[in-house]
């Protein structure tokens, strides 16, 4: 009995020794099909928030503050601008961290993967959605924050959530639907970090949207969900520039003062107690205090730029244009500062000393250097774009006067004239290429980091002032050339040569490369030049001719550019009045005319141009805008009726191929017709007629007229058409 009983024992515990391995296998099975992703139960649930959090979760988050440190760090702040509220999203400057970017997404999404019910799941979601943000993966980034706050748990995630929308639609420039965003959760009971983010990310829409009293007062409200340390301090400062920009430099000082209570860099206290100063009143021993400061020796720019600004304002002109040299002179390798000081000294000449080529020169040092991104590019570049059609005409008709003159000269003379010129050329050749090569001698024999270079004596390639100023004169002598062979050849440098003969340029060799300039031309080579010259001189009737359109074209753009754009009546009289003198058969007279008148009553002056454009120019647009006969009856309705009484009248005359007798009633009819709905009709009528009477280029001319009269008709599509059939061979038309 006990035998067959240990042989039965024996025989089960070798059965179980031999399928143990699958029990406990069965066993774990059981055990983690009860701990699904989508079971409620306290295990399961405990089970995936362990994982969620130390597997996925702790690691997104971690990444991404990794991101941020690294944004943080590497981020350069324009203290020439209004600083931005919260640093600009750019993922191409944050390829460096990419893999931490990657990594965050890869392990927050685990979480919606594999730990449905973990608490932890609203969390990684709002971390996929800030990533894919950072990434600028708008689209992706606004879905993961919409299902937070559809399907999400906890309400302060929701409210997260939103304010990462809220961003993310700032950062595509869709202000309604941010804001939208915002007065939502402006009625929602936020938590402290809530709050924080929500007004410091409204406050930056607002900023966005030039808003600055809304901005700053959102900013106001900030403050106290904030520890004293640099991020407060830079709010502080950008509160400061924001009440600035608004008119109440009190408050504006109010926050600069601040910036120093609140552990700031050494930067932001430098720029605040710039601030301040650019606000006040300060006196020279405090610039000077500043400019003997060790730890300012990188910062005299900026020092100096604030002197002038204070210069400027108090109108002392010289002295402000000499202190902004001298900032340009002091920038060491922050190039930063430079463009705004050159856009300084640009405006100074514009608005004050109306000094127009200097002005553009220093506009075009400022946009080489500005960001384009900056707030003032566009408008700069705008104003640039009025400045550089100024200086063309004015040089159009130095040239061109130029070469007139020497085209009347005795051929001995002129001869003379041009050697001499050459030789100029020569000489100043010569002598750009010794300083070159004395400034690459003493660049040669100094470290080439060595920090005591005068700015004057640095190699140019390294000196990105000389480099703009290079570029401005380079524009100012030879306009925009393409880049090829013999750019400087022929009639692309002759003219401007003879009107200005210290134009020069650097000697190159075969390759390219900097050379030595000859001691003397060849006879082959002065020849060739000589050549060049004479070509452009206007000899014959017809170069003659060309000459004096180009003249008859500068003198009227150069007078409405006084008069439209610089606001310069008084210049644009006697611009206007030397263009009648020139060329009194022009054919703008009537517009002339009409801009004398103008510009006189602007004046308060009084002159007989009104008389004049009425008695010479009856029938003109410019004629009846200035009301030859009275149109009181225009807009009623028996004004109407007698307006098309007279409409079709002309046009019976018209059919019947009486063309004289009805241009000649058209054209008396205009001035009457002022105003009437069908007064663009009767002008169209008009064109018409003079075509079938005075020949084809009458007949343009009336066409560029109506385009110019009438934008706003509802023929303008057929006129273009008649315009477009006009320009045709005589051949192809019908």
């Amino acid at each position: 009995m006990q035998g067959g009983f240990l042989n039965r024992y024996s025989l089960c515990h070798s059965v179980t020794d031999r399928f143990r391995p699958y029990l406990l296998w069965a066993i774990i099975t059981v055990w983690l099909s009860g701990c699904s992703q989508y079971s409620q139960k306290k295990l399961p649930v405990a089970y995936h928030n362990l994982n969620a959090r130390y597997n996925a979760y702790l690691i997104a988050r971690d990444r991404l503050r990794e991101v941020e440190r690294y944004k943080l760090k590497t981020y350069q702040e324009n203290y020439n601008q209004p600083l931005p509220i919260l640093l600009p999203l750019d993922s191409t400057k944050l390829e460096p961290v990419r893999a931490q970017l990657d990594d965050a997404i890869k392990k927050a999404s685990l979480v919606a993967e594999r730990h449905q019910n973990s608490k932890w799941l609203d969390n990684s979601y709002i971390l996929l959605g800030t990533a894919r943000m950072y990434r600028q993966d708008y689209a992706n980034a606004m879905e993961v924050f919409k299902y937070v706050n559809t399907k999400g748990e906890g309400e302060d995630e929701k409210h997260e959530a939103l304010i990462g929308l809220m961003r993310t639609y700032i950062e595509t420039g869709d202000y309604t639907n941010g804001l939208n965003v915002a007065e939502y959760l402006r009625a929602q009971p936020l938590n402290n970090a809530n709050t924080r983010d929500y007004y410091l990310t409204k406050a930056y829409l607002h900023q966005k949207k030039m808003e600055y009293a809304v901005s700053a007062a959102l900013l106001d409200a900030t403050f106290p969900f904030l520890k004293k340390g640099e991020t407060k301090a830079r709010l502080h400062l950008i509160a400061g520039q924001m009440f600035d920009l608004i008119g109440k430099s009190d408050q504006a000082i109010a926050h600069y003062r601040q910036v120093l209570k609140n552990r700031p860099s050494y930067e932001q206290s430098f720029y605040a107690t710039i601030y301040s100063i650019q606000g006040g009143r300060t006196s020279n021993e405090r610039f000077s205090r500043m400019l003997n400061d060790r730890k300012n020796i990188d910062l005299k720019d900026k020092i100096y730029y604030t002197m002038g600004l204070l210069e400027a304002r108090n109108e002392r002109y010289p002295k402000a244009i000499e202190y902004w040299k001298k900032s340009i002179k002091e920038t060491t390798t922050n190039t930063l500062q430079i463009p705004y000081t050159y856009q300084e000294m640009g405006k100074l000449y514009f608005e004050k000393l109306q000094d127009f080529p200097t002005a553009k020169a220093y506009y075009d040092s400022a946009l080489a250097l500005l960001p384009q991104q900056s707030a003032d590019y566009k408008a700069l570049a705008n104003r640039k774009v009025f400045l550089d059609e100024f200086v063309q005409q004015q040089q159009i008709i130095q040239t061109e006067d130029s070469l007139q003159k020497l085209a009347q000269m005795n051929p001995a003379a002129l001869d003379r004239h041009l050697d001499e010129a050459i030789d100029r050329k020569q000489k100043q050749q010569q002598a750009l290429l010794a300083k070159a090569q004395e400034i690459a001698a003493q660049a040669a024999n100094r470290p080439a980091t060595s920090s005591d270079i005068p700015a004057e004596q640095r190699w140019l390639l390294y000196n990105p002032v000389m480099i703009t100023q290079g570029k401005t004169e380079f524009l100012q002598k030879w306009g925009t050339r393409q880049l090829e062979d013999n750019w400087r050849r022929s009639q692309k440098e002759s003219s401007a040569q003879l009107a200005s003969t210290d134009v020069s340029a650097p000697v190159t060799n075969a390759n390219g490369a900097l050379g030595a300039a000859p001691a003397e031309l060849s006879a082959s080579e002065r020849k060739l030049q000589k050549e060049a010259l004479y070509a452009t001189i206007p000899f014959t009737p017809e170069a003659l001719k060309q000459s004096n359109q180009k003249l008859e074209d500068a003198y009227y753009r150069l007078g409405k550019l006084y008069k439209f754009q610089f606001n310069q009546p008084d210049k644009a009289i006697p611009t206007f009045e030397t263009l009648l003198t020139r060329y009194p058969n022009t054919a703008v007279k009537p517009e002339v005319y009409y801009l004398l008148m103008v510009s006189n009553d602007q004046l308060n002056r009084t002159s007989t141009w009104k008389e004049k454009l009425l008695a010479e120019f009856p029938t003109s647009s410019y004629a009846r805008q200035v009301g030859k006969t009275g149109t009181a009856g225009a807009h009623t309705a028996s004004g109407e009726a007698e307006a098309q009484r007279v409409y079709t009248e002309i046009y019976d005359l018209y059919k019947a191929n009486n063309l004289s007798e009805a241009l000649s009633r058209a054209e008396t009819a205009m001035s009457t017709l002022t105003g009437s709905l069908i007064e663009d009709k009767m002008a169209v009528l008009r064109v018409i007629l003079i075509g079938k009477v005075r020949g084809v280029e009458p007949y343009r001319q009336a066409l560029t007229e109506f385009i110019r009269d009438y934008p706003a008709s509802s023929l303008l599509p057929k006129v273009r058409e008649m315009q477009v059939a006009a320009e045709q061979p005589t051949a192809k038309r019908k």
